[in-house]
């Protein structure tokens, strides 16, 4: 499950980190740190929600 949940990983956290950066700008925030800081909280939240997916396949 640790494999799946890898690629899954890379798959989960590139869309959620553009999640978070769209979010960013969409809401005025154009500077540098708004923009890391939501592409930090997609990479952390790709986290659990790859290994519910990743369970939910096995």
């Amino acid at each position: 499950m640790t494999r799946l949940m890898a690629v899954l990983f890379s798959i989960i956290s590139t869309s959620l980190m553009g999640i978070g950066v769209i979010v960013a700008l969409t809401t005025g925030n154009d500077t540098l740190q708004p923009i890391l800081i939501g592409a930090a909280v997609g990479f952390l939240a790709a986290i659990p929600v790859s290994w519910y997916i990743a369970k939910q396949l096995v």
